[in-house]
């Protein structure tokens, strides 16, 4: 697969909460580092997502804001 994402976290599944039209999946990325996703069901299911097989988080964003107190 061929992108031109620069950003993309290799990991396993950890968690697939599946909802009527949208699906929470959380990566571990690293030890104590994992990355949460809000999908599609459909995609959900189209990528047949288990908990402990590998997948990758891609991110592609024009801009990454950050705040603090």
């Amino acid at each position: 697969m061929k992108l031109s994402a620069r950003n993309v976290l290799n990991g396993k599944v950890k968690s697939v909460e599946t909802g009527p039209i949208s699906s929470v999946v959380t990566l571990d990325i690293a030890p104590g580092v994992e990355i949460t996703a809000t999908i599609t069901t459909e995609s959900a299911r189209e990528l047949n997502l288990k908990v402990g097989m590998d997948a990758c988080a891609i991110i592609k964003a024009s801009n990454v804001m950050i705040g603090v107190d």
